[in-house]
């Protein structure tokens, strides 16, 4: 008995497993209509489209058709559609490797499979990506030679390099040169031209950031670049920089558009002494089911690496992980070392001594669609972003007895407006006064929480919507922290209140900015007057946002923008004298980075100009630049819900 027991649990086991085997072994055909299938979901959701993780996804499908069966009549088409989502991939992701990764696919098309009638095919898309090549490569080289360009005027106008700004704007341009084809030829002389002129930078500045970034990027020039000429040049420049010395000439201070003068050392406050090490001094995180946050904060800034591990049973350790080492760092003794987050995407942050000269800090994850890691200054903190896939929106049951019918019919019309939530963002506050006002005793933080105050009230009596605001006291919030709240409170909108400020007294008007990259010097040093940082912070959070632009609602956010701004100056001009519009800009502003719902941030006046000091501080006025931003608002739901405002009593009918 016991003995056909035994040998029916091994029958079981083998059904068991020649099912499995079943399960994984589907027929080339059947993985190709899989893939299509991903495909076509992909397509059918422009959200998932921003996100690298959907693409490499539907990708790895259709190489797996290829895969099963390399000689079958589906390997081609399999080969042929992976290389065509490579190429896809690459008008959302603008990287080099996703082109050459399509190129190569394509290639092997036309080689293993002549017969296919997907050679053809592959032949025309290899001619196109062959154009798209030598185009982004005529793009680097003329770049290249405006880079040179600058740095010939500046070596022409020796009292120019007195100045900072005048270096970084020259060392920004051989960025891009490197930041737009990595893989190309002219990537290297970029780089190495980059190196070059922060070394330069350094014998007039003498700070050791800057002759650190030199030294880095000559590294990273001969490491990742052996085969280049310049990688000699690189290592030549190395040994050089080790026995140099130089004489410090004192950079003198720069006037900035917002009024500021920058003595170009802010990131040395609290910093430890020169050789010491930086030190970890803590951890924070804002969470919700589809958003964490985690941020690292440190008392200066370093270089820093990060990386994806995937699960290793092996080690017993079921979950992915992400870690980022902090380079000549160690580890406050307060700091908490472990961390519980448990939400629905993490489940701890922990940080550690890794080794005698860097912290190690782990984030153990649950489950996650896509993540960005970057740094911020003034402090340096290092700031992780983790998204998960967007719930589906529930519907409001009607049955439900625990539902007024007042209740139901504002679900309905928040549901009919696709603006549920707003969060609205007071600039600055607690121990960040913000810009001084023109009369005594007048400061932003308190004018833009006045406003902030009348404008959700406005938002949610006009709109019916639920309006949040950041802070409504004088307390101080991080930059990232504000951001974070509108992620974790999955707000539709996100609006940040400021007040504008300039040394030239004359200087008024209303500008409204939208997250972006710009070259324009005004944007540039208002965005590092509320980001509370130098402009070559500014310079260097530019080369990182590329990346994180792909995640931001770009297209949304200036359109938002545009209408606020419209309405705005509108509203005002028809009541006010010398209303100046300043126009919709980008630039890269702290508050906005990471914001995954349209957003953006308000200028509204200059606090600085006695006449717009007065009414900023005038309630009547308050109100109606409130009202102005209010119609902005409707008007940018009517655009994205024409259906939005029918039968809300006359709305409708409201023209502008």
């Amino acid at each position: 008995m016991k003995h056909r027991r035994l040998i029916h649990i091994f029958v079981i086991c083998l059904i068991c497993v020649l099912g499995s085997c079943v399960s994984t072994g589907a027929s080339p055909n059947q993985l190709y209509f899989e893939a299509e299938s991903c495909y076509r979901q992909l397509q059918q959701h422009p959200e998932r489209q921003k996100y690298r993780s959907y693409w490499l996804k539907c990708i790895e499908r259709f190489d797996a058709v290829h895969d099963r069966d390399p000689d079958g009549p589906w390997a081609a088409a399999g080969l042929y559609k992976a290389a065509s989502l490579y190429r896809e991939l690459y008008r959302h992701s603008y990287r080099s490797a996703d082109l050459k990764a399509a190129a190569s696919r394509f290639q092997q098309v036309t080689r293993k499979y002549p017969e296919s009638a997907y050679r053809q095919k592959a032949r025309a898309a290899l001619r196109d990506i062959g154009d798209a090549i030598k185009a982004d490569e005529k793009a680097a080289k003329q770049a290249y030679f405006e880079a040179e360009s600058c740095y010939r005027q500046l070596q022409q106008h020796p009292e120019r390099q007195k100045y900072r700004s005048y270096w970084l704007k020259c060392i920004e341009r051989f960025e891009a040169v490197h930041e737009r084809d990595r893989e190309g030829p002219w990537a290297a002389a970029g780089l190495f031209m980059t190196a070059q002129l922060y070394q330069k930078l350094y014998s007039h500045s003498r700070s050791p950031a800057d002759e650190q970034k030199a030294r880095s990027l000559f590294k990273k020039v001969a490491g990742q670049y052996p085969s280049s000429a310049y990688s000699r040049r690189a290592r030549k420049a190395l040994d050089a920089s080790a026995t140099s010395a130089h004489t410090p000439v004192k950079l003198a201070g720069e006037d900035t558009a917002s009024g500021e003068v920058t003595t170009n050392h802010s990131d040395r406050s609290n910093a430890p002494a020169s050789g010491e090490a930086v030190t970890v001094t803590g951890i924070r995180y804002w969470s919700n089911p589809e958003y964490t946050r985690v941020v690292i904060d440190a008392n200066q800034a370093t270089d820093f690496k990060h990386n994806l591990l995937k699960k290793d049973p092996s080690i017993n350790q079921m979950n992915q992980r992400l870690y980022v080492d902090l380079d000549n760092t160690r580890l406050a003794n307060h700091i908490q070392e472990q961390i519980a987050i448990n939400d629905t995407l993490l489940k701890d942050v922990r940080a550690g001594q890794y080794r005698s000269d860097k912290v190690r800090v782990v984030v153990d994850i649950k489950s996650f669609e896509d993540y960005n890691v970057f740094s911020l200054k003034n402090p340096f903190r290092i700031v992780i972003d983790v998204r998960g896939q967007a719930a589906a929106e529930k519907q409001a049951d009607s049955s439900d007895p625990k539902i007024s019918r007042d209740q139901k019919a504002s679900i309905a019309r928040q549901l009919a407006l696709g603006v549920r939530r707003i969060v609205i963002d007071a600039g600055h506050g607690g121990k960040d006064y913000g810009a001084p006002g023109y009369l005594k005793g007048v400061h932003e933080k308190n004018v833009v929480l006045e406003i902030s105050k009348k404008l959700a009230a406005r938002l949610r009596e006009e709109l019916g919507c639920e309006v949040l605001l950041t802070r409504d006291r004088d307390v101080y919030l991080t930059l990232e922290e504000r951001t974070a709240i509108a992620n974790t409170k999955k707000a539709d909108l996100f609006i940040s209140i400021h007040a504008n400020a300039a040394r030239n007294r004359n200087a008024y008007g209303i500008e409204t900015y939208f997250l972006n990259l710009t070259t324009d010097e005004d944007s540039i040093a208002v965005a590092a007057r509320e980001n509370a940082t130098s402009e070559k912070n500014i310079s260097e959070l530019q080369t990182i946002l590329d990346d994180l632009m792909r995640n931001a609602k770009i297209n949304e956010s200036s359109r938002l923008a545009t209408y606020v701004h419209k309405n705005m100056i509108g509203h005002l001009d028809s009541r006010y004298s010398r209303i100046h519009d300043k126009g919709v800009k980008q630039a890269p502003f702290y508050v906005l980075l990471g914001a995954q719902m349209p957003s953006i941030l308000v200028e509204a006046s200059f606090i600085s100009n006695k006449r717009e000091c007065q009414r900023l501080t005038n309630s009547k006025y308050q109100k109606h630049l409130c009202d102005g931003i209010v119609k902005g608002v409707r008007r940018y739901i009517r655009d994205t819900r024409p259906t939005a405002f029918l039968g809300s009593g006359g709305d409708g009918a409201e023209s502008n």
